[in-house]
Parts: C-alpha cells; sequence; structure tokens
C-alpha cells in the first residue's frame, strides 16, 4: 500500500474551507442587501420628506423611515440575491456576491432577507404610519416576486415595469410624513420610473456578454445597440419633462426648476452623445455608455437634493 505524504493527502482530498470569522459573515450579509444599491433608493427618500414637510421633517420619523427603509430595501436585495444565485454565478459582474462564492447558504440569505422584511415592515408600522409599512411591503413583495421571479428571465421589458420597486421609496418618504399619497410624490414617482431604463441599460451595454452569458433579456442583449440608444433618448426626455412637471405641482420656488432645468439639459446631452458617437460609427465599448451610466447617477443625486434644498427656501 502505498502511502501518501501530507502534501500529496492535502492535494487529492476535497479542500475544506478555512473557519470565517464573525466579521466576516457579517460583512457578507451586509453585501447581501447590495448597499450601494440602498444608498441611491436613500438619496431619493430624504429628499421628499422635507418636500412633504415644507422645510425640516420631524427627527425622529425622518430617522425611522430611513432605518426601516433602509431595511426593507435590504430585505428585497437579499432576496433577490437568493432568486439569482444561479445567474449572479455566471456574470463577472456579480459573481463576487456572497451566494455567488459560497459565503452565505441560500437557506440562510432566504431567512434573513425575511426577517429584515418583516422587522422593516414592523417598524414602519409602530412608528410611522400604515401606509408606509404597506407601502415598503408592496415594494420587496414586486421586487421579489413580479420582477426577480417572472420579468428578469422572461421580457426585455423587464426593468421598465421592475424598476416600478425602485420608485417606491419616494411614495414610503411623503406617506410617513403626510400619511397620504398626493400629486408631488407621484411625479417624483414618474421621475425614478423614466430614469431607471436608460440608467439600467447602458450598464447592461457595458455588460452585454455577461448578461447574455446568463440568458436574461435585457434590451441590449436582444436589441440593435441603435434601438438601445434611441430608447435610452426617450426615456431621457419623458424623466426630464416630468421632473420640470414638479414645479407647478408641488407649487416650488423658482430655485427648483432652474436646477432641474440645468440637469435636465447636462443628461439629455450626454445621452444624445451616445448617438452622435453610435452615428460616428464607433460601437461596443467605444459607445463609452458608461459615462451616461455615471452622469445618470449624478443626475438623480442633484435633483433630488434640489427637491429637499427647495422648500427650505420658501
Amino acid at each position: 500500500m502505498t502511502v501518501l505524504t501530507n502534501r500529496q493527502a492535502t492535494a487529492r482530498s476535497p479542500q475544506v474551507e478555512a473557519p470565517r470569522s464573525i466579521g466576516m459573515i457579517v460583512k457578507a450579509y451586509i453585501a447581501l442587501t447590495k448597499p450601494r444599491i440602498i444608498e441611491l433608493l436613500l438619496i431619493t427618500t430624504l429628499p421628499v420628506m422635507f418636500l412633504a414637510a415644507g422645510g425640516l421633517p420631524p427627527l425622529w420619523t425622518s430617522v425611522a423611515v430611513m432605518v426601516f427603509g433602509t431595511l426593507s430595501a435590504g430585505s428585497a436585495n437579499a432576496l433577490n440575491c437568493y432568486v439569482d444565485r444561479d445567474i449572479d454565478q455566471k456574470m463577472r459582474r456579480t459573481r463576487r456576491r456572497p451566494l455567488a462564492r459560497h459565503q452565505v447558504s441560500p437557506r440562510g440569505a432566504l431567512i434573513f432577507g425575511i426577517v429584515l422584511g418583516i422587522l422593516s415592515t414592523a417598524g414602519l408600522w409602530v412608528t410611522t404610519n400604515w401606509l408606509a409599512a404597506v407601502l415598503s411591503l408592496a415594494a420587496i413583495l414586486f421586487y421579489v416576486l413580479v420582477y426577480s421571479m417572472i420579468l428578469k428571465r422572461r421580457t426585455a421589458q423587464n426593468i421598465v415595469w421592475g424598476g416600478i420597486a425602485g420608485c417606491m421609496p419616494v411614495m414610503i418618504g411623503w406617506a410617513g410624513i403626510t400619511e397620504r399619497l398626493d400629486w408631488a410624490p407621484l411625479v417624483l414617482f414618474g421621475v425614478v420610473f423614466f430614469w431607471t431604463p436608460p440608467h439600467t441599460w447602458t450598464l447592461a451595454m457595458r455588460y452585454k456578454e455577461d448578461y447574455a452569458a446568463a440568458k436574461v433579456p435585457m434590451l441590449p442583449v436582444v436589441a440593435t445597440e441603435r434601438r438601445v440608444v434611441l430608447e435610452s433618448i426617450a426615456y431621457t426626455w419623458a424623466t426630464v419633462l416630468c421632473s420640470l412637471a414638479l414645479w407647478p405641482v408641488a407649487g416650488t420656488t423658482l430655485f427648483y426648476p432652474a436646477v432641474a432645468a440645468v440637469l435636465g439639459v447636462m443628461c439629455l446631452w450626454e445621452v444624445h452623445r451616445l448617438l452622435a458617437r453610435l452615428n460616428a460609427g464607433k460601437t461596443g465599448v467605444d459607445l463609452r455608455p458608461m459615462r451616461f451610466f455615471h452622469w445618470s447617477n449624478a443626475y438623480l443625486a442633484l435633483l433630488f437634493l434640489a427637491v429637499a434644498i427647495d422648500p427650505l427656501l420658501a
């Protein structure tokens, strides 16, 4: 009988993952919530509370909405990671997520997402009102059941209608302050709704091969670059026009429409530059779609900053 050396035995035996520290486990679970996406959602939540309050909103209500809103978004994102764990392994952009790297078990991620959802809904109900809690729960269910489980893998319109979940924070923020809905949050809902497709499509243009490998029919995978760019232009125009509608609807000062107009012109300039590069024969990464993607992030953040500042000037 041949006796294996320690090195040979180690090479032939299954690799055993080294024990992980509590800090590493906590970090993995936090990563499941997609903190960078949560930041973007909170950027649209807090300014709406300023608008709803006509100035500085009540401190503890604002804190409650932000804290439990964070848990709500974290729940939706964690459950999305659970649903998408198979395709996340196939995409370069997502293969480092905790489930794709087996840092968290699917069962652990599922339980974690459900617990966050329960805590966020109950927390909003107790600290704010039933309407904010119901809207928060509806956002979680829509993102997981409608977008992640139905739309994402079946239609190129996935992000158009699936993006509704990302529009809900403006409604939740407004409801948290006023305990009702109104036209102003509906206008801002529309801004985020129209903003989401071109923002996501330009990212998908950059990672087109990833989505194709995962068989996710994002528009850039199933349509020509020209169609993607033209639709992005149309949605960007709708975003800008919708943003200007807040002025008469909410009765803002001239500060908001001035800022919205300047930001809108800059955003339209960037998206039309995509078409110009396409007409010049550029394609693929040479179209520089990530330039518009990054600018669209800045556009939304600055626009909602103007939403927060305007009532302080009235």
